[in-house]
């Protein structure tokens, strides 16, 4: 683990440079926890968050990683914990290390995801199912039981707000990530009954993404982008600052009446009747 602020800033990356004179999302002094935040969708919420005001606690497995991600933000922005996000001493020692720095949370972003298999479901293997759910489902409802219960945190009590990660292959099949998309339709219906069982202090909501431009995802367009975006009216895949815009409105004071939904981020892919 470490909490040292970094001290490299202004790094050019594919991410966004962050800039404090980003019109005001009303998240100044707001303390938030990103988790599978080294790169991608996760490091460019970070980026947006911090834009908009809030200090970030950084979470993901690798501590190289996650150094290399502190460094593109601003000092003082950001704090780093290495760990498995399906760990239970990680969270505890993420949420310690968030109550003993700022004294609360008041943003949970369940960002962290895997997906290990490709393949027809008649084909799947059991086990790395149950890793699929354990990490991407079991995982995501931890950290909002953790954060809950965590008595160094005031999340109610601040009226914190949770955004969850699903996938458009929740809504429609998608070939060979079939069990990946069970387990977001999995994390939909979970943002939805959260968000009735925890109102009116806490928020919850979630993205849904079509295909984004990230190491994660490139399996489903490397090679072939042009072919697969020529499936979306908008005729370009996602980028990960596509998806933290629409993150941080979802926890910004702008959408105070908005909860319980799963905003649909995918160019207009599924309206034209694809799949991811």
């Amino acid at each position: 683990m470490t909490t040292d602020r970094p001290t490299t800033a202004g790094t050019t990356t594919e991410h966004m440079t962050t800039d404090r004179a980003t019109p005001d999302r009303g998240l100044n002094g707001k303390i938030a926890v990103v988790t599978g935040a080294s790169r991608g969708i996760g490091l460019a919420i970070a980026h947006d968050l911090v834009a908009h005001g809030a200090t970030v606690c950084l979470t993901a497995r690798h501590e190289d990683a996650l150094q290399e991600a502190a460094a593109e933000l601003p000092e003082g922005s950001v704090i780093t914990v290495a760990g498995r996000s399906d760990d239970p001493d990680h969270r505890k020692q993420v949420l310690d290390t968030v109550a003993e720095h700022f004294g609360g949370l008041d943003i949970l972003v369940n960002n962290a995801g895997i997906n290990p298999v490709y393949g027809p479901l008649s084909e799947l293997d059991l086990d790395a199912a149950r890793k699929v759910f354990e990490v991407n489902v079991f995982g995501t409802l931890a950290w909002v039981q953790d954060v809950l219960a965590h008595p160094g945190l005031d999340f109610t009590a601040r009226h914190g707000t949770v955004v969850n990660l699903s996938s458009v292959s929740a809504d429609t099949p998608s070939p060979g990530i079939g069990l990946y998309g069970i387990s977001k339709a999995a994390v939909s219906h979970l943002t939805r009954t959260l968000a009735v069982e925890l109102g009116p202090e806490i928020r919850v909501n979630a993205v849904s993404p079509a295909v984004v431009k990230t190491k994660f995802s490139r399996a489903l367009y490397e090679g072939r982008e042009e072919e697969v975006a020529a499936d979306y009216p908008l005729q370009r895949l996602g980028t990960p600052e596509d998806i933290a815009g629409a993150v941080t409105y979802l926890v910004s004071a702008q959408a105070s009446w908005v909860t319980g939904q799963v905003l649909t981020l995918d160019g207009g892919l599924l309206t034209a009747g694809g799949n991811a």
